[in-house]
């Protein structure tokens, strides 16, 4: 093969190349490159060689013109001779610039957060001393000794008090959806008896489900105890429990069945109220986010226990979901490892692999 094929050769492999290329001889003579290296630097253009033995290293270069390229350079040996060097050229301005983008991006995402938890934070607390104190006066009003009310009276009292409990209900979960955001449920692990656990949450919330007139049933196997926190899955099973008592109609029935599997025990809170649209099984789990049928049908809530609900369980290295039939009811699973969630490298437990939820516990309106 003659000197003049092997260029033509060696030139049709560098045009082959992906990137700019150039090739440099022992003795650091530019050999040969390809069209790409001289669209990006021209003809004369020569970026920073070295001269010398080569090993292989990568570098970002910026140019004058506000370029940024990537440069590869590859040593070319055989055996223990030094043939040169090839030094491989890629135009990374495009994504050096999204890259700058995306942080400002951040930056700015991170301060608008911050904003939001300091407001949420402040109106809660503003908040707080006024409905204490419309709750404390409806106390006094409602107090016997303060004169006797009319039945019209006592139903218009009965509002007062219900309205500002509610109102403190939602200034708690927002103020722990700010404090969740910033540091995650603070958990406290012990051995959980689960029938247990599930009947005193069912007893706590009987009052809510009598007087939305429905049947509740509670179905739990007995089984091994359940490492995590009783304290905050009660909250998240309460929170169920309320909103199956506001989205099912009078004489509907609310299920509460539990029962362990292998490693897991599995948790199922039904009901026969208005269900949940399919298309929102998963954006329900988003703080601040109701489903169609619970907004149009006028139900109250602000779409918070449902977030909270799934931060807790994912905490437990375990998971929640929705389902059911819109219009029939709907059913929530959650499936807890018995031995608690798995340790990280640093001994804490693992989060599941979510952020904290923008939500807090029972008493949160949760949308189905």
């Amino acid at each position: 093969m003659t000197s003049s094929e092997d260029r033509d050769r060696l030139q049709a492999v560098l045009e082959a190349l992906p990137a700019g290329a150039l090739l440099q001889s022992p003795s650091d003579e530019v050999l040969a490159v390809n069209r790409k290296f001289e669209a990006m630097f021209g003809t004369d253009g020569r970026p920073g060689l070295s001269p010398g033995r080569h090993v292989h290293r990568v570098a970002e270069i910026a140019l004058d013109d506000g370029r940024v390229l990537r440069r590869e350079v590859e040593p070319l040996r055989k055996g223990n001779e030094y043939l040169g060097a090839l030094w491989m050229f890629t135009d990374i301005s495009d994504a050096k610039r999204r890259e700058r983008d995306l942080e400002r991006d951040n930056r700015a995402l991170t301060e608008l957060a911050r904003q939001r938890n300091t407001f949420t934070a402040a109106a809660s607390h503003e908040l707080r001393t006024p409905l204490s104190s419309i709750s404390s006066f409806g106390e006094l009003l409602a107090d016997p000794a303060f004169g006797t009310l009319t039945a019209e009276q006592t139903s218009f009292l009965d509002a007062i008090r219900r309205n500002a409990q509610r109102m403190q209900r939602v200034i708690s979960d927002l103020l722990l959806t700010t404090r969740l955001r910033a540091t995650g449920p603070e958990l406290e692990f012990a051995p959980v008896d689960v029938p247990d656990m599930l009947e005193d949450t069912l007893l706590d919330h009987m009052g809510a489900i009598e007087r939305a007139g429905l049947f509740a049933v509670l179905d739990c196997e007995r089984g091994p105890a359940l490492r995590g926190d009783r304290h905050r899955l009660q909250h998240v099973l309460g929170n169920l429990l309320e909103n199956a008592a506001k989205f099912t109609p009078a004489g509907g029935r609310v299920t509460v069945t539990a029962a362990p599997r292998g490693a897991h025990w599995d948790i199922e809170v039904a009901d026969t109220g208005i269900g949940i649209p399919e298309e929102a099984r998963h954006e329900i789990f988003t703080g601040f986010v109701r489903a169609s049928n619970a907004r149009s049908g006028g139900y109250p809530g602000t779409g918070l226990g449902l977030a909270i609900g799934r931060s807790v369980v994912e905490q437990h290295g375990g998971t929640i979901s929705a389902g059911g039939r819109e219009g029939e009811g709907a059913v929530f699973r959650i499936r807890l490892p018995i031995g608690g969630p798995v340790a990280g490298p640093s001994g804490d437990a693992a989060a599941g692999g979510r952020a904290p939820a923008e939500d807090a516990p029972s008493g949160g309106e949760a949308a189905p």
